[in-house]
């Protein structure tokens, strides 16, 4: 049994690899036995570092997820150390002030430019790196992509509008690369996505606590109230779902979204 979750010898592209999700990821696919190539605009040097002190093996190759040069570049090193790409998992994302409604920033006044800032970096940041990446899986008929929607992709939240409308798309284009991939290149390829919940993170932290004391924002109360588990998530709580789509356990398994979110989707409130 504890062969279908090892990831021994797999090449594991991972883009916001750096991030507070993404290091974590990093660090569990690591521990899984993965090679992890550490995509992210700064260098990740620490984060690698740390794997390769705990016995794993990674490397950190900085990188914009929005430029096609970038990322062409970046598979070249890839290669060039570990000779395949096995996994991509799309972990670049965010979200902006500047692109939330609040009771300063109407609706009517969002900037445009910030909008389409938010939207590209979630929708475009996940589509290009799978073109480039995604071309290596193609060629050689097996692999696995896992992108990284949201709840706010599942059930429409309130305020952010651009993040989740974004985040929608991607769950579209887990489903419509996986049947692409499958019907064009291989039945051995597989896309999924995990939806998480609420996790504080830089990109939220406004959303969720006040800036001065720490307290939970009224919409942090509200969210807590509304997740069965009670709590916020951990980034390690992804890390066993992630595991489980990118490893032989799913093997079956594609063209899904599965939420990691303490139960929110589930809870109608009554």
């Amino acid at each position: 049994m504890q062969g279908l979750f090892d990831l021994s010898g797999k090449v594991v592209a991972i883009t916001g690899g750096a991030g507070i999700l993404g290091s974590e990821l990093s660090r569990g696919l690591a521990k899984a036995g993965a090679k992890i190539a550490v995509l992210d605009r700064n260098p990740a040097d620490e984060l690698v570092a740390e794997i390769k002190e705990a016995r794993g093996d990674a490397v950190s190759i900085p990188f914009d997820a929005l430029d096609r040069e970038s990322l062409l570049q970046a598979r070249e090193e890839i290669l060039a150390k570990y000779g395949t790409i096995d996994i991509l998992v799309n972990g670049v994302g965010g979200n902006s002030p500047s692109a939330t409604t609040s009771p300063n920033l109407s609706f009517f006044d969002l900037p445009e430019q910030d909008l389409d800032n938010v939207v590209r970096l979630n929708f475009m940041g996940t589509l290009l790196p799978s073109q480039v990446f995604g071309e290596i899986l193609a060629e050689k008929k097996e692999g696995v992509i896992l992108n990284i929607s949201s709840m706010a992709a599942i059930r429409p939240l309130t305020n952010v509008v651009g993040y989740g409308g974004a985040k929608a798309a991607v769950s579209n284009f887990t489903q419509w690369l996986a049947v692409h991939l499958n019907k064009h290149y291989s039945a051995n390829i597989r896309v999924n996505a995990m939806a998480p919940g609420f996790f504080l993170t830089k990109q939220n932290r406004f959303l969720l606590t006040e800036e001065k004391t720490g307290d939970l924002t009224a919409r942090g109360r509200t969210i807590l109230e509304h997740t069965p588990m009670g709590r916020f998530g951990e980034p390690s709580d992804l890390v066993g779902t992630a595991i489980w789509l990118v490893s032989d356990a799913s093997r079956f398994v594609t063209g899904i979204v599965v939420p990691v979110d303490g139960g929110f989707a589930a809870f109608s409130g009554v």
